[in-house]
């Protein structure tokens, strides 16, 4: 097995598990109609390693184990999965500003939208008589939420991460073919 893939499997399961006892541990604001998931931040992770993603998606279904809910487990970790995608490839396209932003800003719209959807139609929190209505706040909720932790710690990640010579060296191993 080459180094890069070990290194590559090594991170996935190192994020993996960050994601899920980060959300366990911190389940009173991990879960529920109005959440700051912190380890969502990890999400960012794919941006700058690629073969990252499977970690976030694994530690995210761990996490969403805890909830017993199906929907939470498959749709949840969907969400997470989608965005994880989009930001790995926001990351191929160069480390910019611009693709920073747009990386923090996909699990916080894959969130709110399919979060929300399982929030108002799975788990029924609604608040609201119009379900449209109900699923507009959820999404809202779950949208603010994700967006406070992305921009706020994930953003912070991206941005400072690279900088560390021993991170940005073990970053370019784990990437190398």
């Amino acid at each position: 097995m080459k180094e890069s893939t070990a290194l590559r499997i090594a991170a996935s399961a190192i994020i993996a598990a960050a994601y899920a006892v980060l959300t366990i541990v911190l389940a009173p604001i991990s879960y529920g109609p109005v959440q700051f998931r912190v380890s969502e931040a990890l999400t960012v992770l794919p941006f700058l390693m690629p073969g990252t993603v499977w970690g976030v998606f694994a530690g995210c279904i761990i996490a969403n184990l805890y909830t017993g809910s199906v929907l939470d487990i498959v749709f949840g970790s969907l969400a997470t999965l989608l965005a994880a995608l989009l930001t790995a490839w926001f990351g191929k396209k160069g480390n910019t500003v611009k693709n920073r932003l747009l990386g923090c800003l996909m699990p916080v719209l894959f969130n709110a939208v399919i979060v929300g959807a399982v929030l108002t139609w799975g788990y029924l929190f609604q608040e609201f008589p119009s379900p449209l209505l109900s699923y507009g706040f959820n999404a809202l909720t779950v949208g603010l939420g994700e967006a406070g932790v992305l921009y706020l710690i994930g953003y912070t990640l991206l941005k400072q991460l690279p900088k560390i010579k021993s991170i940005r060296e073990y970053i370019e191993r784990v990437n190398q073919k």
